[in-house]
């Protein structure tokens, strides 16, 4: 018999899988009673709907619904059999069913002010999750609007998406009724709304329902340690918060599983990763073996190059780590042993193994190493007489004669995801505008084009003149690249995380890229020409305009 994980489990697992596993335990005592609390107040007629066989395992249930096994025990081992009725151990098969009901989404309307900072932010996490677990249980989608945003917009997407822009979406001032009202203007029929609110707002609203307010009740030496939920103006139920070390690092966002680009988990032989490390018109990927590099020649402009081209194949000694071109020179760092060894194709740069190093001295060890293969290759800049790597979380500096010293962070690669050339600050050619360096949403390209953002939604951008736009996303996609078009205009190129569907953004349009989706990874995209380059089927890669999704040249890859 195959048992079907119940939709109740699924939605468990889909809204804890937004947080860590720490954040997750620390939860668990306010999860459960938030869980009890909204249920109490869930209508549940008609929701049961058609009987449709079994849909897993629950520890209560009718006699009838016990599992064999269970029968077994009590015939052979009554006294276990009693005990473990008594302490709730026994296994039931959990009845599934088709819901009959409309599924209206549910929507979490959320006082971001200074009344709800700190224990109030902690219970509205806790709530997002309840309401998510349920609503993917219902078969629809958790929607969360910010009370006196001007623009109205309901966050939605997957719950690791929407986590983070509710974090940043703080007001300088508590919402009123009028923003209240202004909130459920933007809900549909059938929409099952929640207001997350203070006591202040909600004793303003009394006719309302759907209202759960808090305030904090208890206190220790780390903060508020106990707070009371009021449902609908009904009794207060106190409830305990988390500790002070993880509520801080909760309200900061480091607890979220998330970054500014999250990719997907990269499985062995996902096929070439195409990479622009350097400004050079030079396509990098990888062979099927860690120690063959493809290098494809592209003419300096997208509008001049078209037709096919075959890669030429640089096998080395080792497994590739990172690569680059710098004038006629194609430098290598390949892996030998426990050392990284320069490969230079082209006029020799100084006496053989002046730039060789040990890798611990890089701060690698061979567990590292499957991880790197598993991604595009790294750049390898040239920095006057130095080499410069980004290599585990710092760029490294390597002097001639294989000293190594750390040049600072490498930012775009935290929360252990992949290298992303334009969200590297130190790669910017221009200079960053006052509290932009602190965004942790932001891509760059060439001749001082910037975008920031603070939310992932709404995109601040810097054109190459000077001049600044504004642009809002569509859900959905993470930002990889920003370029411009030929008239000039700022155009967003997203990417989303498990389907790779690649989107250009502009002002007033958005266009998908069909011939660069679909792929097993990110595709590239030139750091000076708007240039893109993906792998949609194995063994063939594309290169072409990433404003117009043109394909302009196809790569046979026979590696």
């Amino acid at each position: 018999m195959t048992v079907r994980p119940s939709a109740e489990s699924v939605g468990r697992a889909a809204s804890l899988g937004a947080i860590s596993h720490q954040l997750a335990d620390a939860l668990d005592p306010l999860l459960r009673r938030l869980d009890a609390i909204i249920g109490g107040y869930e209508s549940t007629a008609g929701v049961l709907g058609t009987p449709e066989g079994h849909g897993g395992l629950a520890r209560t249930g009718r006699p009838d619904q016990l599992l064999h096994s269970e029968w077994l025990l009590a015939d052979e081992a009554p006294d276990e059999f009693l005990r473990r009725y008594a302490d709730r151990e026994l296994l039931h098969l959990a009845p599934e069913s088709t819901t009959d009901t409309g599924r209206g989404r549910v929507v979490a309307l959320v006082d971001t002010g200074p009344a709800q900072a700190g224990a109030g932010r902690l219970v509205q996490l806790a709530v997002l999750l309840v309401l998510h677990r349920r609503a993917v249980a219902r078969g629809t989608e958790l929607l969360v609007g910010v009370l006196g945003d001007p623009s109205g917009r309901l966050l939605g997407g997957d719950l690791a998406e929407v986590l983070p822009r509710w974090l940043v979406a703080r007001r300088h001032a508590d919402p009123t009724p009028e923003d209240v009202r202004r909130a459920e203007e933007s809900l549909a029929d059938g929409d099952r709304a929640w207001l997350l609110a203070s006591p202040r707002l909600a004793e303003q609203l009394p006719s309302r329902k759907g209202v759960l307010s808090t305030e904090e009740t208890g206190w220790t030496a780390d903060g508020a340690a106990r707070v009371a939920i009021r449902v609908d103006g009904g009794p207060k139920a106190e409830l305990p918060l988390p500790s002070g070390a993880v509520a801080v690092r909760a309200l900061r966002g480091s607890e979220f599983r998330r970054g500014g680009v999250v990719f997907a988990p990269l499985p062995g032989g996902t096929g070439a990763l195409p990479a622009f490390t350097t400004d050079s018109a030079t396509l990098l990927a990888r062979g099927r073996d860690a120690s063959v590099l493809l290098v494809v020649r592209l003419p300096p402009s997208t509008a001049h190059f078209a037709g096919s081209a075959r890669p030429r194949r640089h096998q080395l000694r080792g497994q590739v780590v990172a690569a680059g071109r710098t004038g006629r020179r194609l430098l290598v760092y390949y892996v030998d042993r426990s050392r990284l060894l320069l490969h230079v194709s082209g006029s020799r740069l100084g006496e053989p193994g002046r730039y060789d190093v040990d890798l611990a001295d890089l701060g690698l060890d061979a567990a590292a190493l499957p991880a790197l293969a598993h991604q595009p290759v790294l750049p390898l800049v040239r920095d006057g007489e130095d080499l410069v790597v980004p290599l585990a979380g710092h760029w490294r500096r390597i002097a001639p004669g294989g000293r190594v010293t750390l040049d600072g962070p490498v930012v775009s690669t935290a929360g252990g995801r992949p290298f992303v050339r334009a969200r590297e600050p130190r790669l910017f050619d221009g200079e960053l505008p006052p509290g932009v360096a602190e965004c942790e949403y932001l891509v760059h390209g060439a001749g001082g084009l910037l975008a920031w953002s603070e939310d992932d939604f709404g995109w601040d951008i810097r054109t190459r003149k000077g001049e600044r736009r504004y642009l809002e996303l569509p859900g959905g996609g993470d930002v990889i690249a920003i370029i411009e078009d030929e008239s000039g205009a700022p155009v967003l190129l997203t990417c989303t995380r498990d389907a790779h569907l690649v989107r250009a953004v502009r002002e007033g349009q958005v266009r998908t890229l069909t011939d660069f989706s679909g792929g097993p990874a990110v595709p590239a995209v030139h750091p000076r020409w708007p240039m893109i380059a993906a792998e949609p089927r194995p063994g063939r890669l594309r290169a072409g305009n990433a404003a117009t999704g043109k394909t302009l040249l196809s790569i046979e890859n026979d590696e």
